[in-house]
């Protein structure tokens, strides 16, 4: 289920990478010497991506396993649409601490540079290394993945998730790689302007999913862990 979920919601959501992370993908430095060899460079970039979606999913998983004891999962949920339709309604609103903001942009800066310098290296092993850095920028969609791995209903069940959700993403974000040349920044403007729908109906779907009506796939039921703990005396 994990597999499927995750790998629908990366195919679905693909178009928001290819707005915010197109003009990455169109300036990989792909090798051009083979059809093959320029094949395999795009798909070690998404490789590199879907393995950071996995680390973040065994780290995120493990705060997913300390909610789901606490049985606040659906609240998670829930918040987290609440959040995502307001950063889209009223942006000025939600803002963060200027200290966790100086740190984010700190962050942020030396990705960047990290990535700009490996776009200078022209080695197929480079474009993984590419990917494995563009994971871990800020990604409005990669958090609502990071959301929903929070509450998987194990460890697992997370990572995978984030997995498959990178895995999703491919076919797109391959082909825009692939195809640069052909692909103009026209298009990924027209993208990003669709952003803010996708993102309140992503927020809306969060909230079906917390309100635990017993709906397959768009409002399943949170099961309390009710397992006894037995302790040594």
């Amino acid at each position: 289920m994990y597999i499927l979920e995750g790998f629908i919601f990366g195919f679905l959501g693909s178009l928001h990478c290819v707005g915010m992370c197109g003009p990455l993908a169109l300036a990989l430095p792909l090798p051009t010497r083979s059809v093959a060899q320029k094949a395999t460079g795009a798909v070690l970039y998404n490789i590199g991506r879907a393995v950071t979606y996995g680390l973040l999913g065994l780290i995120f998983g493990l705060l997913g396993a300390g909610l789901k004891l606490s049985g606040v999962q659906q609240w998670v949920s829930i918040a987290c649409g609440v959040l995502m339709i307001l950063s889209v309604v009223l942006p000025g609103v939600i803002k963060l601490p200027k200290s966790t903001s100086k740190v984010s942009t700190s962050i942020y800066s030396t990705l960047k540079k990290k990535i700009g310098d490996s776009l200078n290296r022209k080695r197929l092993s480079n474009l993984l290394v590419i990917g494995v850095l563009n994971g871990f920028l800020p990604c409005g969609l990669v958090y609502v993945a990071i959301s929903r791995a929070i509450t998987s209903s194990s460890l697992s069940n997370s990572v995978l998730f984030m997995v498959f959700f990178g895995l999703g993403t491919l076919p797109l974000m391959f082909a825009v790689a692939y195809f640069a040349n052909i692909i103009k920044s026209r298009f990924l403007h027209r993208l990003r302007r669709a952003i803010p729908v996708f993102i309140i109906l992503l927020g809306l779907l969060f909230i079906l999913r917390g309100m635990n009506l017993g709906i397959p796939y768009l409002s399943p039921e949170f099961k309390e862990d009710t397992t006894e703990v037995k302790c040594c005396h």
